[in-house]
């Protein structure tokens, strides 16, 4: 028999096609977040839940579901799933890793460019039809080549981003938990700092953490405070992991020269002086949105669930603990 499988939201459809091939699918067809009661409801009698990152699936959820074999994530991210909780259950946990590494740094990089040549002011500017024609001091910005760019995290996406930084002649410093070897920094071209001297020696700041409790707030107050008066900070990685009322204390105050933002900490609510601050540019939570990416993250988060249900052990899973 195919496994039965609860989606909270729709995905591609090549993803929806290959589920409704191999598994008895069922799909909220309501494009919104589902609260808890209306998971439990749609995911009754189901092996599988496909969730997405705004999906929290806590105990109440697993409880409610004693069939439920995996929760398999629509995201590399998975701050969203009680993972102890499932841990304890024996459910395993699954994510997207890796597929979604270079759309992500090209908005990373794409903000960094935003950011630093003010097109998001520029744009508004033209789109208000007070543009005047060209003025030799009008909206001047940062110079980006030559610059020096500075990584907090350097996984998968962290390393894309240093990758593209080489076409522009940045000189690129990182900070990680754990450091590369000698050999994997000269390929990469990129000098290991301690945290708070990536933060003070940055021209361009750019976050790539996992987000959980040790992440949360990372960059705060006191490293606004170090940074340069023109470093721009740019976060693609969880919105928490950058103190957003600090941020605009920075911005507002001028103490830094601006930000580029993906994601934030109460999304789809901002703190509110985002929407006005000339300084900050900011997109709704774009890192994976391609055709391509979002599809072969669908496809993962397919082969993941489907592993599970076959009775294997699932290609990434992010407590493989429960397999001893």
């Amino acid at each position: 028999m195919k496994p039965k499988v609860f989606i909270t939201r729709e995905i591609p459809a090549p993803v929806l096609a290959f589920l409704r091939e191999h598994t008895e699918l069922t799909l909220n067809p309501d494009d919104r977040v589902l609260s808890a009661a209306e998971v439990i409801a749609g995911a009754r009698g189901c092996e599988a839940l496909l969730c997405n990152i705004t999906d929290p699936v806590g105990a109440e959820i697993m409880d409610a579901l004693p069939g439920l074999r995996v929760i398999a994530n629509f995201g590399v991210g998975f701050n969203n799933i009680d993972v102890a909780a499932a841990t304890a259950r024996k459910i395993p946990v699954t994510n997207t890793p890796g597929v979604l590494t270079e759309a992500t740094a090209d908005i990373a990089f794409a903000l960094l460019l935003a950011s630093a040549r003010r097109l998001g002011e520029g744009e508004r500017l033209v789109r208000s039809r007070a543009w005047t024609g060209w003025n030799p001091m009008q909206m001047l910005g940062a110079d980006v080549t030559g610059a020096t760019l500075g990584l907090i995290g350097f996984g998968r996406i962290g390393q894309a981003m240093a990758k593209r930084a080489r076409a522009f002649d940045l000189t690129v410093i990182y900070w990680n938990r754990t450091r590369l070897s000698p050999a994997e920094e000269q390929a990469l071209q990129v000098t290991y700092r301690p945290f708070d001297d990536v933060v003070a020696a940055a021209d361009f700041l750019s976050l790539h953490v996992a987000y959980n409790k040790d992440t949360h707030h990372l960059i705060g107050e006191k490293h606004f405070a170090a940074m340069k008066p023109t470093a721009i900070v740019i976060n693609t990685a969880r919105g928490p992991v950058l103190d957003e009322k600090a941020l605009v204390r920075a911005l507002s105050a001028k103490r830094i020269g601006g930000a580029g933002l993906d994601v934030f900490e109460r999304e789809p609510v901002l703190e509110p002086e985002l929407y006005t601050l000339p300084n900050a540019v900011v997109v709704p939570h774009l890192g994976s949105a391609t055709i391509g990416t979002r599809t072969k993250m669908g496809m993962l988060a397919a082969k993941n669930l489907l592993a599970v249900c076959a009775g294997q052990r699932p290609p990434n899973c992010v407590n493989p603990q429960i397999y001893g």
